[in-house]
């Protein structure tokens, strides 16, 4: 490690030396994208069948507007200082949604989030999948749906769409209390009036799931948002010990705004030695890859 050699020189001499050396920005690092120690991880200790994080997005020694002294010179004027952490990736985030509200007004925000989510970079600038900060690919619990693109998220192609009525079954299955849920969506609600449905039913971009020896088959609904006729064909990255079936297999719109819908069911094939496992789901239409990124527990 380069820390023992550090110490092993300072410990080799009485007089040790340094010296840093500023080369400049950096640019095309083939590593790059890659998850730093300190972003959050998964998974959701509220909401478990919700994959947690969604998306990552730059937050590592950005150049930021900062007014505040971060040294004891009480007669200087900071203009920026170099941040890292959510106080920077979020407002990367923040803008990139700005943007696409700006270029698509009647988005709702899960759209937008949809949009974000689906069209997120899996690998780095070498083609490689994103390394967590033991230098190993990450997993769902740390890169979410991927790296942020906001070009690709202008151009998503299909959405996952979720209006405010439909959390509200969605709130109902978390058992929490009519008063709880009323608080949340500003209105009249009495749960046991109504159906809830399980977390990982919630038409989201990505899938949590609680696997065990009976399958589970899951809905989602997609909106095309591309070219009005469009035909589109799944296509699953499946771990071993687990078999995923798309029905329909392929989706055709013969308009813009149209939606259509689809089920998916997991079934474990055989035990293994691991507790988690993720596959991918994505549709496939010419430029459009529409990712979902699917994290599997085993009980």
């Amino acid at each position: 490690m380069v820390g023992e050699s550090i110490k092993a020189y300072i410990n080799s001499t009485s007089t040790p030396t340094a010296a840093l050396v500023v080369k400049g920005t950096v640019i095309g690092e083939k590593s790059a994208p890659a998850i730093v120690a300190f972003s959050s991880r998964g998974p959701s200790t509220v909401s478990p069948g919700i994959l947690k994080p969604d998306v990552v997005g730059p937050g590592v020694n950005i150049i930021a507007a900062w007014r505040t002294a971060v040294e004891p010179i009480t007669n200087t004027e900071y203009i920026f200082d170099i941040i890292s952490g959510t106080s920077m990736s979020c407002p990367h985030l923040s803008g990139i949604a700005a943007l696409l509200k700006s270029a698509h007004p009647d988005w709702s925000p899960a759209a937008i989030k949809s949009a974000i989510m689906t069209t997120a970079d899996t690998v780095n600038l070498e083609g490689k999948p994103i390394l967590d900060r033991n230098h190993l690919p990450a997993d769902p619990f740390a890169v979410g749906a991927g790296h942020v693109n906001p070009s690709k998220a202008n151009d998503p192609g299909l959405i996952y769409d979720i209006q405010p009525d439909d959390y509200i079954p969605y709130l109902c299955g978390l058992n929490y209390t009519d008063q709880q849920v009323q608080g949340i969506v500003g209105g009249d609600v009495q749960c046991s009036k109504m159906s809830s449905i399980a977390e990982a039913e919630l038409n989201y971009p990505s899938f949590s799931i609680r696997l065990g020896s009976s399958p589970q088959t899951y809905n989602r609904r997609v909106t095309n948002v591309g070219p009005a006729n469009l035909s589109y064909t799944s296509q699953i990255v499946a771990p071993e010990g687990v078999g995923i079936t798309i029905q329909p297999d392929k989706i055709s719109f013969t308009e813009k705004n149209q939606k259509l819908a689809y089920s998916v069911t997991f079934t474990r094939t055989k035990n293994t030695n691991t507790s988690f496992t993720q596959a991918n789901l994505s549709w496939i239409s010419g430029r459009y890859a529409v990712k979902s990124p699917i994290a599997i527990s085993f009980i």
